[in-house]
């Protein structure tokens, strides 16, 4: 099968930080799912592993989004069958989507939204599960913070997690979102998506906050440069509020939030896979939920651009554009051409 690796941590422009190769077909086992990949999404984790360090044991194929076909199932699998579309984001442990087919545990996927094609979901998963598990698992929105009102910061409303946060936030009834963007074009991304307030990230956020006069906010979701932001966030957030962060700040110092009381949550999608939880299904149970909000139209595919097909130059071009830090919304990978 036809197949994107890496092998040296390169810059992008270069031609061999990212190269076509040939790996055998995967057979399923267990409760893998073989997939035929139709198209791929580009995440920053693609970009931190790629530029981190040799793999070990030759080339790795990346990539943690992706829509397909069901082409095979391992013995065990009890949810899908072959010909079934589905979407999912995969294990960061295992091969990537990088590939004509891969191999996908059950448990970590899902049927894909019926009104979306194949580029539009792959848009999704990996921002999707991100953003509801930050919002409903360690942010717990949908518990009051005593004496707070029910107002939520997005930081990064315009990447890929920001905006899937700012639609999932506003379906939670009586949430307040407010966003971060810094550009006109970004800002006005946050409020077609929903946001309420978009505040700029390149200025003092408690400050704007508290120029608006609304109540400091319960919850605080962080996506980008949290470690910039973080005497901001502990200023504006309300006391026994709770912050969450998805990135990978140098240092944190987080003494700051200790007078508020403010907790900190991680957000890690790969938690679950990596450690086989007690409860890895709940991603494919998100990601069903997901679907079906699409297919009913209360949210939709943050995909802003599409390049085809799927091979070394457009991956490249594709992580490219991401580390401009610069991108709104997803951009997709699609066909074998």
């Amino acid at each position: 099968m036809r197949a994107v690796a890496y092998d040296l941590p390169l810059p992008v422009d270069d031609d061999q930080a990212l190269f076509d190769c040939e790996r055998e077909t995967p057979v399923a086992a267990g409760r893998d799912l073989l997939v035929e990949v139709r198209a791929v999404s580009v995440n920053p984790v693609d970009i931190k592993i790629r530029a981190a360090a040799r793999p070990q044991g030759g080339p790795r194929v990346l990539g943690w989004d992706a829509a397909g076909v069901v082409v095979a199932v391992g013995p065990d699998v009890q949810w899908f069958k072959p010909g079934d579309s589905v979407y999912y984001a995969g294990a960061v442990d295992r091969p990537g989507s990088n590939a004509e087919y891969q191999l996908v545990d059950e448990r970590i996927v899902a049927h894909k939204p019926s009104t979306l094609d194949f580029s539009q979901a792959a848009a999704m998963p990996l921002t999707a599960i991100t953003a509801w598990e930050a919002l409903h698992e360690r942010l717990a929105v949908h518990r009051p913070v005593v004496g707070a009102g029910s107002g939520l910061l997005i930081i990064g409303g315009a990447g890929g997690v920001g905006s899937m946060a700012i639609q999932l936030a506003r379906q939670t009834p009586g949430l307040l979102v407010t966003a971060t963007a810094s550009r006109p074009e970004s800002v006005e991304w946050c409020r077609q998506l929903g946001a309420h307030h978009v505040l700029d990230h390149s200025k003092p956020l408690a400050d704007q906050i508290e120029a608006m006069k609304i109540d400091p906010p319960a919850y605080v979701f962080s996506t980008t440069h949290t470690g910039e932001h973080m005497r901001d966030i502990a200023r504006l957030i309300a006391p026994q509020g709770r912050c969450c962060l998805i990135d990978d700040p140098s240092s944190l110092d987080v003494m700051p939030l200790k007078r508020k009381s403010v907790s900190l949550h991680w957000e890690y999608i790969f938690t679950r896979s990596l450690h086989q939880t007690a409860d890895m299904a709940n991603q494919r149970e998100i990601l069903t939920k997901v679907a079906a909000m699409v297919d009913d139209g209360l949210i939709g595919t943050t995909l802003k651009e599409t390049l085809q097909p799927i091979n070394a130059v457009n991956l490249r071009q594709a992580h490219a554009k991401l580390e401009t830090d610069r991108m709104i919304g997803k951009i997709v990978v699609a066909g074998w051409g």
